[in-house]
């Protein structure tokens, strides 16, 4: 068989997506690339109320810890740096002084991040803080099944039937998707999310991301592909984002909270309410900022698209997983069945 024949062989589906994704020349650490923005719009890129709303949630999370003299924010899967700098510059400055903010990205550090930001490829152990995971555990690798066989593609996007599937992954199949037919193995996100987790020696572990629960497993899978704005097939060739929704309930440890980010932007502060309409004729552009506001916040929290999103809100060595909130599951709003909703298309 030639060099050619080889690398055009089907693979599992993980391995095709760690190459396209993460590979020489992949989709997201392609030099000179315009990161995620440039390709879907997440919450990030939506409003800067979301950043004010992680800001709100890292003071809470200072509290908790009793106000360490260094407080560290870790943004697993920070694409260019936008999150971070967007909390920073919502902080006062006695916080933003104690803060540490750490960036995990297998893409280079662009130009113009702000110095205090430090760029790496793994969150740094013993953290005492805040992790934050927006939209990244959609974006790690997981193998595909049908029918108790793992599934094959080619880099064209064409696929086959491989072999039957290992015990470690036929195990999380019956415990996390049961019923057969077409599958997403989650268990290479599980693992990914209990390393993140395991860094933090105090603090909040957060995972946000387009997800689904055991009662809601989707019956086809939620594979697709995304680039300029559009939901593209999933071709595994570098050309596209490759993506799958995240069996959320599976990463989860004890004490976690689960909630939908319609209810914790709402625990938050961020609220679609329009200012009063008094305030139009009393100070006009206080107004129009208001009117603004309140449409970024009614998109960062509309059913059917950026509040169906779920938060995974894992505590660590502090009492409570969330604000104001009792420890454990909190029922999450109507989940999407299948399809991924529709801000990133």
């Amino acid at each position: 068989m030639s060099t050619q024949d080889r690398s055009e062989a089907p693979v599992r589906w993980r391995g095709a997506m760690e190459t396209a994704l993460y590979g020489p020349g992949g989709f997201y650490v392609r030099p000179g690339g315009p990161g995620p923005a440039g390709h879907f719009r997440t919450s990030v890129h939506a409003s800067p109320l979301y950043a004010r709303a992680v800001a709100r949630l890292l003071r809470w999370v200072d509290a908790e810890l009793g106000h360490p003299a260094e407080l560290g924010l870790v943004d697993v899967g920070a694409g260019r740096g936008e999150l971070l700098a967007g909390v920073l510059a919502a902080l006062e400055p006695e916080l933003a002084a104690r803060v540490r903010p750490y960036a995990v990205e297998r893409a280079r550090r662009p130009d113009g991040t702000d110095p205090r930001i430090r760029w790496v490829a793994e969150p740094p152990e013993r953290t005492t803080g805040l992790l934050f995971a927006n939209e990244w555990l959609d974006n790690v690798p997981l193998e595909i099944a049908q029918d108790g066989r793992y599934v094959l593609v080619a880099p064209d996007g064409t696929e086959s039937t491989g072999g039957p599937l290992d015990g470690a992954d036929r195990a999380w199949l019956e415990r996390w998707w049961p019923g057969g037919g077409r599958a997403e193995i989650g268990r290479a996100r599980d693992e990914a999310w209990a390393a993140a987790v395991g860094t933090l020696e105090r603090g909040l572990a957060v995972a946000v991301d387009y997800a689904h629960t055991r009662e809601s497993r989707p019956p086809y899978g939620t594979l697709t592909g995304f680039r300029s704005g559009r939901e593209v097939p999933p071709v595994p060739d570098g050309s596209c984002d490759v993506t799958a929704h995240v069996a959320l309930d599976a990463c989860a440890g004890p004490g976690a909270a689960l909630l939908t980010q319609r209810e914790a932007l709402a625990d938050l502060g961020v609220s679609g309410a329009r200012p009063p309409l008094a305030l139009a004729s009393a100070d006009p552009a206080a107004y129009v900022r208001g009117l603004a506001a309140a449409g970024e916040a009614a998109e960062l929290t509309a059913r059917g698209g950026l509040g169906d999103f779920l938060w995974l809100c894992q505590p660590v060595g502090i009492g409570a997983a969330w604000p104001g909130a009792t420890t454990g599951w909190r029922g999450p709003a109507a989940l999407l069945p299948g399809r991924r909703p529709g801000p990133r298309a």
